[in-house]
């Protein structure tokens, strides 16, 4: 097993397609949430009435680090009010968290674990030297209340109890005191043991339970990668057997497990909440950090090249609660929502659709891509995802200029003032790989050189193929991209306001209205792919960087039973419902905002 270690936005820089996504996301609502969101710009995290528990810490979790990578004076002003703020509040005991001494122990501490966790994120973009001792104060304090019985793990702190070893062994590594091994011990003790639930897994219970809730589950597949050593144990990969379960039971054809709000099946029309991809996405992350297995990058890929971008606008102002592989329309409900635990909004395009847990959190998305980009071992470096980046490591500079994943070449330029250990890993999509103009025989997951002062060039294949899913439908994919039948659509926007919240141009709630054919069937296993210019959004719904031409045929596909807005789940006949073939574009999963995922082949 190979760890390696995570650079931080001081040594990584985002290029090409990759930075335009981060400057986008600094426009839009992110970068924008503390000037029109009541719970960040208002938040009793500095002193004000709004919400004082995981809205401002899941925010910074993503702004920070977006600041930093983007190096804007502003931003980074920004989040130093905010940080500041938190660290003056922190009482004389080490308590961080904006509560009322009598009130912690009705508390949830998963607001405890979420901030030591963001206050590491942002030492390691600022280097401020206050940081360090803030957060050994918030665990020892953490550690002494627990182990006396004053509070303990309940609810959300409970189940997500493995997000408070990040700031652990930051401390860890720094003192080496015995007393935060106790702490990391009587988390795991009265943590949920997640191995015990899986069970419940295995099929729908269109209940509201924290056992099936998505997001804990997407939090919860790190959870043995990166507490094992501080607990003494050994690893026993069980982050593969849980994904196992969730994916035969659960499993989306972008790599995503539904969750509206907890575990809903394989149903192509239920879905999966954007605070679980964000998770996910960051569990991968770990998962390959820790693990160096290059199967958690290739999950990482079809997340963040899938599902990210599509539950999200185009401007980055809006965004979805639940995005559905099969979504013909996003207009609210009037009556019944088709979501198993989920209200009638909540694949809307909005403000805070549903709830605003995701209006914070998703940020988070990007900005920590791009800090997976390169990682190192002593002297040896790894380019983990293959995306317009650049590293600079004391002596070492690497850039790598690339449009990947829409179209496969890649130059890295090396610049260094002695020879290190360069990987590259290769995605498990690629055929017919080349190094320099030689076709590799073997078919390898890394490249692996000692490289000095050079250039490397790579290039490979990806085709487009049919791949399996439930009830005998087929998906569209090649490489890491997921192609659907894209929707046309008009939109209709909602201004209003709504218990103290103001939905107000550009941070306004918008549904989708469906303008063009959707009752498709495959016709054929034929499928060519077409790279177009990349355009100045990278995952453009209107003008994709990539499409694939599929032949298919007009079916009778019926609607769900009870609704006007819902196909059902699977064709009501396979039968064409005409003698002509049609040649159509399908656009990248992440482009298509209205699309068809999972069709039948006829």
């Amino acid at each position: 097993m190979q760890k390696w270690n995570l650079y931080t936005a001081k040594e990584l820089r985002a290029d090409g397609w990759l930075r335009r996504q981060l400057e986008i996301q600094a426009a839009g609502l992110s970068g924008n949430l503390d000037r029109v969101w009541r719970d960040i710009r208002d938040s009793a995290w500095i002193g004000g009435d709004a919400e004082g528990w995981e809205r401002v810490p899941y925010w910074l979790d993503g702004f920070v680090p977006l600041a930093y990578l983007l190096d804007d004076a502003d931003m980074i002003a920004r989040a130093k009010k905010y940080i500041d703020a938190i660290l003056a509040a922190q009482r004389p005991d080490g308590w961080i968290c904006p509560c009322d001494d009598e009130a912690r122990p009705t508390y949830d501490t998963w607001a405890v674990q979420l901030i030591t966790k963001v206050l590491v994120v942002y030492y390691e973009c600022s280097s401020d030297e206050r940081v360090p001792d803030v957060i050994y104060r918030t665990l020892k304090n953490y550690y002494e209340l627990l182990r006396d019985g004053t509070i303990s793990l309940f609810k959300w702190g409970k189940y997500r109890w493995f997000e408070c070893f990040i700031a652990i062994e930051f401390c860890y590594r720094r003192c080496r005191e015995g007393w935060l091994i106790e702490l990391a011990r009587i988390l795991r003790e009265q943590g949920q043991d997640y191995n015990s639930i899986t069970h419940l897994w295995e099929r729908p219970l269109n209940a509201w339970k924290l056992d099936t809730h998505i997001v804990n589950l997407a939090m919860c597949l790190k959870y043995e990668a990166i507490s094992h050593e501080l607990l003494g144990e050994d690893y026993t990969d069980r982050a593969e057997a849980l994904h196992q379960i969730l994916d035969k039971f659960n499993g989306t054809p972008v790599g995503l497990f539904t969750g509206d709000e907890c575990l809903s099946g394989l149903s192509p029309i239920q879905g999966t909440e954007l605070c679980a991809v964000v998770e996910q996405m960051y569990s991968y992350e770990l998962l390959f950090a820790h693990t160096g297995e290059p199967r958690w990058a290739d999950r990482l890929e079809m997340l963040a090249f899938n599902a990210l971008p599509a539950a999200i606008s185009d401007d980055m102002w809006a965004h979805q609660y639940v995005q559905m592989s099969n979504q013909i329309a996003c207009i609210k409900f009037p009556g019944k929502s088709v979501f198993r635990t989920n209200g009638a909004q909540a694949h809307l395009f909005g403000l805070e659709p549903n709830y605003g847990c995701c209006t914070a959190n998703f940020n988070q998305g990007w900005p920590k891509l791009a800090l997976s980009t390169f990682m190192h071992d002593g002297d040896t470096v790894i380019n983990v995802l293959p995306i317009p980046s650049e590293l600079s490591d004391g002596g070492k500079r690497i850039r790598l200029e690339t449009d990947y994943p829409f179209r496969n070449i890649f130059k890295y330029t090396i610049e260094t003032d002695k020879p290190f250990r360069f990987k590259i890993r290769i995605p498990a999509c690629a055929r017919d790989v080349a190094i320099n103009g030689q076709i590799c025989t073997e078919k390898e997951p890394c490249f692996d050189i000692e490289a000095g002062k050079t250039v490397i060039s790579m290039a490979f294949h990806t085709f487009p193929e049919l791949i399996s899913r439930p009830r005998g439908l087929k998906t569209a994919k090649c490489g890491s991209l997921i192609f659907s039948v894209p929707i046309k659509y008009s939109k209709k926007m909602y201004e209003y306001e709504a218990k103290g919240v103001e939905r107000k141009f550009p941070y306004c709630d918008y549904e989708y209205i469906p303008e063009s054919e959707w009752s498709y069937g495959y016709a054929s296993n034929i499928m060519t792919v077409e790279r177009r210019e990349l355009a100045d959004i990278p995952f453009s719904s209107e003008s994709p960087a990539i499409v694939v031409h599929a032949k298919v045929r007009r079916i009778d596909w019926g609607l769900e039973d009870g609704y006007e807005t819902v196909c059902a789940k699977t064709p009501a006949s396979r039968k064409p419902i005409d003698e002509e073939e049609r040649d159509i574009e399908l656009y990248p999963y992440g482009c298509a905002k209205l699309r068809m995922t999972e069709l039948p082949k006829i």
